[in-house]
């Protein structure tokens, strides 16, 4: 399998080739195999490697399932803990009763647009409602996150810049009738973020921040950077100045209000590039998007800025890599 991987991973996925190949369930588990297991089937439950048994179904259009329908589902069986799986289980289409053809199109739509897409389109192209595409969006955004336990530090030349997301705080005031009393909406105030690029991999790290301070910098930066072998270059806020005395690198700052934005090599002109696209995508796309979401929404972002020099088909395959987070309805809605 790894010479037709390798073939498989040089090819260019388009919509048009999409249809081509996906033109059955069965054919959407093929793909998503070959996706997810480059090297042939593993285990979710045991981790196995071991040459796993295909169960061929007995009749041509598919297994019949307890209910007496007819799934096209891929089933294989474990040989070291003789346990059944798919190549859905323990992923984001695990259980799902969306088809897995759809889900495929809506996570190429996802990795191939540099603007991000809407639910709303989503729910229009795919016949969706609006709560299923809504909930689809997020739990693939959710896919995208990385794992923190298993993220390295990063090390190098680190850029970093923050930026408000959102609109002007200000209460909007209406009435529902002519008899009704005003009502009162408050728009919150603009969420600071916080996002650090890595100069040498190219990797964007982003976060929300309840407030931009010396000490909340300090702490966001120190969990995600190896402070002692990295140079931070930044704008020239003093709130970095602190945290700025740890590098062992250097601290480097550009004088923006002096017309300032590069000397030398020394430039935070990469994490401005980030947030210049991230406001144009969420203004232009998704118009408006409410605080306690935003992280999923960074973590799309910096998903797709992560791996900008891939192909469509290899950031679609590093998605089918990590898509082991679950989110469940009831605590997105919540407003987890």
């Amino acid at each position: 399998m790894g010479v037709a991987y390798t073939w498989f991973m040089a090819q260019r996925t388009s919509i048009p080739a999409l249809q081509k190949r996906l033109t059955s369930e069965a054919a959407a588990y093929e793909y998503m195999e070959e996706l997810r297991w480059p090297k042939g089937p593993v285990c979710p439950h045991c981790q196995s490697t071991a040459k796993h048994y295909f169960l061929t179904p007995k009749a041509e259009a598919g297994r019949t399932t307890r209910r007496g329908k007819v799934s096209e589902r891929r089933v294989w069986k474990c040989k070291a803990c003789r346990r059944q799986f798919t190549v859905t289980v323990g992923t984001i289409f695990h259980g799902s009763k969306i088809p897995l053809t759809t889900w495929l199109f809506v996570v190429f739509e996802i990795v191939s647009s540099k603007n991000g897409v809407a639910a709303r389109e989503i729910q229009r192209k795919y016949d969706l409602m609006p709560k299923t595409a809504w909930f689809m969006m997020h739990r693939i955004r959710e896919a995208m996150k990385r794992d923190p336990k298993g993220v390295a530090m990063m090390v190098g030349t680190i850029e970093a810049d923050e930026a408000y997301i959102g609109g002007k705080s200000r209460a909007i005031r209406g009435t529902l009738s002519p008899d009704a009393k005003p009502s009162k909406r408050i728009i919150p105030e603009k969420t600071p973020v916080l996002t650090l690029v890595n100069r040498e991999t190219g990797e964007a790290r982003s976060k929300v921040m309840a407030k931009i301070t010396s000490e909340n910098l300090y702490n966001a930066i120190a969990r995600q950077v190896d402070v002692r072998d990295s140079r931070l270059m930044t704008d020239e806020s003093n709130r970095y100045n602190f945290i700025g005395n740890q590098f062992g690198g250097g601290h480097d700052a550009v004088y923006h209000a002096g017309g300032e934005y590069v000397r030398g090599d020394i430039t935070s002109n990469r994490a401005e590039n980030y947030f210049s696209q991230l406001k144009r995508s969420l203004d232009g796309t998704h118009h408006r998007i409410s605080a306690e979401h935003l992280d999923r929404y960074l973590a799309e972002f910096d998903f797709r800025f992560s791996t900008r020099k891939l192909s469509d088909t290899q950031r679609m395959a590093r998605l089918m890599g990590q898509t082991g987070r679950r989110l469940s309805y009831r605590p997105l809605i919540n407003g987890r």
